[in-house]
């Protein structure tokens, strides 16, 4: 199968060496996407798909971050390549959001009371034994 490119620049220097990475994710990406959701809830469908995102963006924002390993002209082409989250990259630079999943877990507008997801309540707050899933991507707690 051909590869698609994305722009008509060509990539800055280091491209290769996470190209195969991200080419995977992406295979699963399409797998996630082409997956039978018969027996599945209607959100259920989706987890996998925030699944993989989430873990694109997190490669990228640790290479770039945490291992200093890829330049910032490559970590910019990869967030103008919309290859990794942008806006989740940037909550996941502020206290308190390192470990976030989605951006749709910190939006108000999406619960009932004005308050952000489940996922987010630490687990020593919960119920003891009690299982925490977001209805939105499936995170089982996100808070630390």
């Amino acid at each position: 199968m051909p590869k698609v490119r994305r722009s008509r620049k060509p990539p800055p220097e280091g491209w290769e060496l996470i190209e195969p990475t991200l080419d995977e994710l992406e295979q699963k990406m399409r797998e996630a996407e082409s997956e039978p959701h018969e027996g599945k809830r209607k959100v259920e469908a989706l987890w996998p798909v925030f699944r993989i995102h989430h873990q694109k963006s997190r490669y990228i924002y640790d290479l770039y971050y945490r291992r200093k390993a890829i330049s910032k002209e490559l970590y910019e082409f990869c967030l103008k390549e919309n290859i990794a989250d942008a806006n989740l990259i940037a909550k996941w630079k502020k206290q308190g959001y390192e470990n976030l999943c989605c951006l749709r877990c910190i939006q108000t507008r999406d619960t009932n009371f004005g308050t952000s997801c489940i996922c987010r309540v630490p687990k020593a707050k919960l119920e003891e034994g009690r299982i925490v899933e977001c209805i939105h991507c499936g995170c089982r707690g996100c808070s630390g």
